[in-house]
């Protein structure tokens, strides 16, 4: 009952980025996918991973904490990307203002890489990444990616 409720939540509360999402799932479609927790995750061949509504594409070599490089990076990956998903449930047709462009912004700008980077500053401490933590863990019980430094 619960994953019905979420999925028809993320398919209308979140139908913006959940048609984005589904888009990436079609251009994609030759690669693994599976159900976790009701969200469609496809492992794809990008050294990234991201979330947009009911879709998480998470990336097959997950770029690990260089603190800890031996930690299972993919599962805790996993819990994050998820956390994304919670947040587009509760914010829904804001879900791309206020989390998809900022997240963007702090992991694509050499600006702000370069400061993480420098100052060992985490990726998952910008207060989207942070929630998403936060959510991801909520739901599912499992770690997330915490404080690491990618």
């Amino acid at each position: 009952m619960i994953r019905a409720l979420y999925i028809f939540w993320q398919c209308t509360w979140g139908f913006v980025q959940t048609l984005i999402g589904f888009v990436g799932f079609l251009a994609n479609r030759k690669s693994r996918h599976y159900f976790y927790h009701g969200a469609v995750i496809t492992e794809w061949d990008h050294p990234y991973s991201t979330s947009v509504g009911l879709f998480v594409f998470l990336s097959s070599d997950p770029m690990r904490d260089r603190r800890n490089p031996a930690e299972n990076a993919f599962s805790k990956t996993l819990v994050h990307e998820y956390g994304h998903t919670i947040q587009s449930l509760i914010l829904g047709p804001l879900y791309m203002l206020v989390i998809g462009v900022p997240s963007s912004v702090w992991f694509l700008t050499p600006g702000f890489r370069k400061y993480r980077e420098e100052k060992n500053v985490s990726y998952f401490s910008f207060y989207t990444e942070k929630w998403a933590n936060f959510c991801g863990e909520k739901v599912t019980g499992e770690k997330s990616m915490g404080q690491a430094l990618i």
